[in-house]
Parts: structure tokens; C-alpha cells; sequence
């Protein structure tokens, strides 16, 4: 019995410790890890068309003195505002602050923000006002609701996506087919700005957000296996159509995370890897779920077979810890006879 307890004992220590070096590992908004060269911030120098600036934008982008909005409350329009400087850190964690705002009432705006980290960029198209088929990842703030079939979420709906070139992003399903997790936020017309923190670390990829102005973060999205190459760009971008909203970005502010790699790691040439999730299947070959999750395809008879004999075994293992269990109380039952 001392020596289980003595067990249990070392392993929380163990497990605390871990997540005390896990913790270290995040900025949570350390100036000294700060990267000016991938920030935006007030009062937005090095913003520009020049050879010497940091940020371009392009559309109906309008940079002020207090935000950068990407789009105005009109119909029809799109808008991107993206870094030049190619980010070359393994590990890091982008903090977006926000606003999304409008005259239209509930279910009247459209169509949303979208903070990516890809290969190309200032290259208009349809998905928020960005090129679709993209390298990279993208961050979707949704708040338009297209397939009225999809009535389990609401929105605002905040979305994650990785993408190797080939894959559409689908606005009739809202990016159903593509999307590796997701959340909903009320981030429309709030009294006080929002913030979104996307951090990328060790092959996991976390989103969090804050709508309510109370400085505390709450978990949206949390991947692991995931794979994306340095030398990418950030930016934001977004897009009206029939509905509109004021897209405005405050800041984005970029930290390094100060994370410790394997030399393996440390050798590889991160700039060609392959953008990708470790998924049973990668999303192009996933089948759409009502849920809004991944799910593969259909079971075939040797995947039901497996899983039957998974819960099989299980439950015989269930049972033999069971009777030995039982076995050893009735035997220290019987010394107090």
C-alpha cells in the first residue's frame, strides 16, 4: 500500500512538472518574444506599398490611426492586409485583436474574417477574400450562415483549416468538409474589442478566444499532428456580399515560443514540408457529418470485425482485473475472522 501511494505520489509530481514546462513554453504576451518584423500594431508603420514596408494591403482596405478596416459595411466588398516578411520560426503563437461590427441586425451580416499563415500572398478570391486551394493554414471567423441544413452550430462560427493546394473550401456547407475543429463565439457588434490567439507548437495547433473582455482565454480548437513548413506569410482578410459588416483588425501581434527540438528536428528542412493534419484520411476523403467533425467512411466488415473484437477484449480484461480484485478483498476480509 506505501509503496502504490509512494507510486501515485511520484507520478503527480511527474505530470505537474510537465505541465509547469508546458506553461513555460507560452508567451502569454512576453514583449521580450515579441517579432515587430511579423506584427501589426499601432500606429501602423511600415504599412504600405513601399520596398521598405512590413505590411501590404490590398481591396477595400483602409488603414486609420486606430484600426485597419478591412472592409466597410458595404455590400460586395473584399479586403487584405498581409506581411512581407516570410516567418521562419517553428514555434510561435499569433495574437489577433478585432472587431466585427455593423448595422445589420441578427442573421443580416456577412461574411467574415480569415487569418492565414500560407504560401502565397495578396491573391483575391472567394474564401473571405482570399485565393481558394491555398498552402497553409487558415483561421475562419464565419458569422453568415449558408447551409441552412446545418441548424447544430450557431453562429458566429470560428473554423480551422489546413490545406495542401487541393482541396476547395466550401461556402455552401460553410467549410464543413474541410474543417478540423471549430467553436462558437459571439463576436459581432460587442461593446469592446475581441481577441484570438493561434498558437502552433510541437505539431499542435491551438485556437483560443476571448469575446467577453474578461483577459482570460477560452480553449475553440486544439489539433495535434499537425505539420506546417516555415518561410509562409501571415495576413487577415475579408469579404461581404448581399450582407456586410465592418471587418476591422486592431492588432496582430506575433511571439516566439521558446520551445526545444529533437536534432532530427532541429536538421530537417522545414521549409518543404508538405502542409498536413495526421487524420485517418485527409479531408478531400473525408465524407460531410451533420456534426460538423471528420468522420471516415463508411465501416467496412473488417473495421467492424476489429472493433468488436477491441470491445471483446476489453471487456474479458475488465472482468479478469475484477476477479482479482474481489479475490484480494475476500482474502483480507478473512484475517479480521
Amino acid at each position: 500500500m506505501g509503496r502504490s501511494r509512494s507510486c501515485l505520489s511520484t507520478t503527480l509530481v511527474f505530470v505537474v512538472f510537465e505541465l509547469c514546462l508546458v506553461r513555460c513554453d507560452i508567451t502569454d504576451g512576453n514583449a521580450e518574444h515579441l517579432k515587430r518584423e511579423h506584427s501589426l500594431m499601432k500606429p501602423y508603420q511600415g504599412v504600405g506599398s513601399s520596398p521598405s514596408s512590413q505590411w501590404d494591403f490590398s481591396g477595400s482596405t483602409l488603414v486609420t490611426s486606430s484600426y485597419v478596416r478591412l472592409t466597410p459595411d458595404e455590400r460586395s466588398k473584399q479586403g487584405s492586409i498581409w506581411n512581407t516578411v516570410p516567418c521562419y520560426l517553428k514555434d510561435w503563437e499569433m495574437h489577433v485583436q478585432f472587431k466585427v461590427h455593423g448595422s445589420g441586425k441578427k442573421n443580416l451580416h456577412g461574411d467574415g474574417i480569415a487569418i492565414w499563415y500560407t504560401k502565397d500572398r495578396l491573391h483575391p478570391g472567394p474564401v473571405f477574400g482570399n485565393k481558394d486551394q491555398f498552402l497553409g493554414l487558415a483561421i475562419f471567423l464565419d458569422t453568415f450562415r449558408n447551409d441552412l441544413h446545418g441548424m447544430d452550430r450557431s453562429f458566429p462560427y470560428i473554423s480551422a483549416m489546413i490545406n495542401n493546394g487541393s482541396v476547395s473550401y466550401d461556402h455552401g456547407k460553410d467549410g464543413r468538409s474541410s474543417e478540423l475543429g471549430g467553436c462558437s463565439a459571439e463576436i459581432r457588434n460587442r461593446q469592446h474589442d475581441t481577441y484570438l490567439a493561434i498558437r502552433y507548437s510541437k505539431g499542435r495547433l491551438t485556437v483560443m478566444v476571448d469575446v467577453d473582455d474578461k483577459n482570460e482565454w477560452k480553449e475553440c480548437i486544439d489539433i495535434g499532428g499537425v505539420r506546417l513548413p516555415t518561410g509562409y506569410f501571415f495576413g487577415a482578410s475579408a469579404a461581404t456580399g448581399d450582407l456586410s459588416d465592418n471587418h476591422d483588425i486592431i492588432s496582430m501581434k506575433l511571439y516566439q515560443l521558446m520551445v526545444e527540438h529533437t536534432p532530427e528536428e532541429e536538421n530537417l528542412d522545414w521549409t518543404k514540408i508538405e502542409p498536413s493534419v495526421s487524420l485517418l484520411k485527409s479531408p478531400k476523403d473525408n465524407v460531410d457529418d451533420p456534426t460538423g467533425n471528420f468522420r471516415g467512411t463508411p465501416l467496412t466488415g473488417w473495421k467492424v470485425f476489429l472493433l468488436l473484437l477491441c470491445a471483446l477484449l476489453g471487456i474479458v480484461v475488465c472482468a479478469v482485473v475484477g476477479a482479482v480484485v474481489f479475490q484480494k478483498r475476500q482474502e483480507r476480509n478473512k484475517r479480521f475472522y
